[in-house]
């Protein structure tokens, strides 16, 4: 296999969502950790039942409407200031440490993303961090109005960098993102941040769970679809020699 392109999911995969505890807790202090795991955890969950429902609305609207989900089931009252200071730090997530050097050591590939978000935030987010200089497309499934891992997002990637499926080194932390592209016919790699062995560990030595194990607990390991990626690696600092190992 001859790796030509590296296509990386944005959420979770070069871009840290857990980074936006910061200004939960500040918003909300006490509060930060528990808001930020319920509201991934409901915009993810509607991305996949609108897409089911055949309703689709842009990520924007989508990461808007479960962080409101959020506030008003923990009973937090807020105001439109605070909301949208939240809202915010969607387009200035913090980038994983090893992103950057990843990103340089793989250069000779074409890179992109291909994400959930909408054309605006990924655009922002990219913007945002400097990563516009770097990368080949910033992809939106906006066009196809479903979202990953529907088969119709990730027929996005050869449409815009005209590379086939098996010349394709799809990248993502989300285990749903990772089985979804390998369905695809993507060669995959996924970033397993958390081993089952360091997760059960966790979970044994705690007298109560905190909503970031459970988080990893229930996003974070590998799903039982049959599927499995092509690549297990720690993190995105593996990827420049795992790609150069299939020049």
């Amino acid at each position: 296999m001859t790796i030509k392109a590296v296509v990386f999911d944005a959420y979770g995969t070069l871009y840290d969502v857990q980074s936006v505890a910061a200004v939960t807790d500040e918003a909300f202090p006490g509060y930060g950790e528990l808001i930020s795991q319920i509201w991934r955890m409901k915009q993810l969950e509607y991305t996949w039942l609108r897409s089911l429902m055949g309703r689709y609305e842009d990520f924007s609207v989508i990461t808007r409407d479960s962080l409101s989900f959020t506030l008003k089931t923990l009973g937090l009252p807020f105001d439109a200031a605070i909301f949208e200071r939240i809202m915010d730090k969607y387009v200035h997530l913090d980038l994983y440490s090893d992103a950057k050097q990843a990103l340089a050591g793989l250069k000779g590939r074409k890179l992109a993303i291909l994400s959930n978000g909408s054309t605006e935030m990924l655009n922002a987010l990219v913007r945002n961090t400097g990563l516009e200089t770097i990368l080949d497309a910033t992809i939106s499934i906006d066009s196809r109005r479903i979202f990953k891992p529907s088969p119709r997002t990730y027929e996005l990637i050869e449409a815009n960098l005209g590379e086939k499926p098996q010349d394709v080194l799809f990248v993502s932390s989300n285990p749903f993102d990772a089985c979804g592209a390998k369905s695809f016919g993507l060669k995959v790699a996924w970033i397993e941040r958390v081993t089952p062995q360091a997760m059960a560990a966790e979970l044994a030595k705690a007298n109560l769970i905190r909503p970031l194990s459970m988080f990893k607990a229930i996003r974070m390991q590998m799903d039982e679809y049959g599927l499995e990626p092509d690549y297990r690696i720690a993190a995105l600092a593996d990827l420049p020699r795992l790609v150069a190992a299939h020049a």
